[in-house]
């Protein structure tokens, strides 16, 4: 009787456990020349894998490394995908339980241009503010989320890459105070079926703001904030995450001729008007960091993310003019270190603008803000931000898309803005001589 009933307990775990499916994703991550990470959520508990064939050899087929998805993170893997040859395109498939899906996916591999050839042109796709509505948690009134289609028209662009730029979900006051309510969140926004197919396009990047890090306007103080490094951590499949032994979301990579420097505004953040405390927002070990690599870097353009506004100089809310010592170091170390090409990426302000600034070395920094993806918009057209490119204001739900060109030593960025219809609101070139 025991061995029966052990033996029935099997069957019905086996059968229990193919039953299990995928939710959310697959989505790639990071991938250099020989290796790829993609990421995956599964309905619950089960063993994940990757049988992937490059497109031009389809009878090799190769299998990443097996990964149990857990509870303890929101069954989500990061499976890694390895022998890839640079420059092929993969096609792939999810094995759950031993079982091959149905659904082929691919993904592409760097190229080996360097001393071989020009630059290869790429797209990138960015946004920020992404809120999903849950009538089970949201306050009382109209929904502050709409516009999902936004994702598929990021798709319909086709970008190699999409970086998310903060505020990726918004944590509710009911999913900051325990590490499942944050599983919560990301899961209910991951799993829209809108984003689905974007999630499937390209390679995807994030960074954090205050509402995927903690409260509303968080900073170093948060007492969770571990656990919610621990949650962007099985969400997104970055490269790594936080400087040496210090945490956070801190990382940077290379993607053809682009070095991109993806930051942490939250972790190390003091409040500008606590008395008796340094006001930072990146910390001295992050801003060193950045410099230092900065002045290392030799692509033409270096690409710096942060979830906050960093060039306007409108000191309100949580611009980094507010902090506007640090701000004034870092533009001062840019411009003594004669480091040129500078070009933030920023989120947060339910707008889109660029801002420049011609520096004392005479090189231009330049800040795209854009915002938002599926949060409600603002029109701040009529703050005083005295660097504003004019007619670059959008203040509506909007994503850009920044295609990279040319020659290696003529390259050339385009940053084209389009609403969450995909019209175009504004395009802007700007060529090496401008940086």
């Amino acid at each position: 009787m025991r061995l029966f009933i052990t033996l029935a307990f099997v069957v019905l775990s086996c059968v229990t456990s193919a039953q299990q499916h995928v939710i959310s994703g697959p989505m790639a991550g990071h991938i250099d020349y020989h290796e790829a990470k993609i990421w995956v959520q599964t309905s619950g508990p089960c063993l994940v894998q990757i049988a992937y064939t490059e497109i031009n050899q389809p009878s090799d087929t190769l299998f990443s490394n097996v990964v149990g998805t857990h509870l303890a993170h929101a069954c989500t893997a990061h499976l890694t995908c390895g022998s890839l040859t640079p420059g092929a395109t993969y096609s792939y498939q999810l094995v759950i339980d031993g079982i091959r899906q149905m659904e082929h996916y691919t993904f592409h591999v760097q190229d080996h241009w360097q001393y071989c050839t020009e630059p290869p042109a790429f797209r990138l796709a960015v946004g920020s503010c992404t809120y999903i509505n849950d009538p089970s948690t949201d306050r009382p009134g109209d929904p502050y989320g709409g516009g999902y289609g936004i994702f598929d028209q990021i798709a319909s662009q086709k970008p190699d890459l999409m970086l998310w730029l903060g505020d990726n979900t918004y944590f509710r006051e009911t999913d900051v105070t325990s590490t499942a309510g944050m599983q919560y969140r990301y899961t209910h926004t991951r799993g829209i079926p809108e984003m689905q197919k974007l999630l499937h396009t390209g390679q995807h990047y994030a960074i954090w703001d205050d509402h995927d890090y903690g409260p509303d306007n968080s900073n170093r103080s948060f007492y969770l904030k571990n656990e919610a490094l621990e949650c962007f951590q099985d969400f997104w499949a970055n490269p790594g995450y936080g400087l040496h032994e210090n945490a956070g979301v801190t990382t940077t990579f290379s993607y053809m001729d682009v070095d991109f420097f993806l930051l942490d505004n939250r972790w190390f953040r003091t409040d500008p008007d606590i008395q008796g405390i340094e006001p930072t927002i990146l910390g001295e070990e992050q801003i060193l960091w950045l410099i230092e690599s900065l002045k290392v870097s030799t692509a033409r353009f270096k690409v710096v993310c942060m979830g906050g506004q960093f060039l306007s100089d409108f000191a309100k809310y949580e611009n980094y003019a507010l902090w506007g010592a640090e701000r004034q170091r870092i533009l001062d170390l840019i411009s003594d270190n004669n480091i040129k090409g500078v070009f933030f990426l920023t989120g947060d302000r339910h707008s889109t603008e660029l801002s420049s600034l011609k520096l004392p070395s005479k090189d231009m920094v330049y800040d795209l803000t854009v915002s938002p993806l599926t949060s409600t918009s603002y029109d701040h057209s009529k703050e005083a931000n005295h660097l504003r490119v004019e007619g670059t204001h959008v203040g509506e739900r909007n994503f850009a898309i920044l295609d990279f060109a040319g020659d290696r030593k003529d390259r050339t960025l385009t940053i084209s803005v389009y609403n969450g219809e995909g019209e175009l609101q504004w395009e802007q070139l700007i060529t090496e001589e401008e940086q």
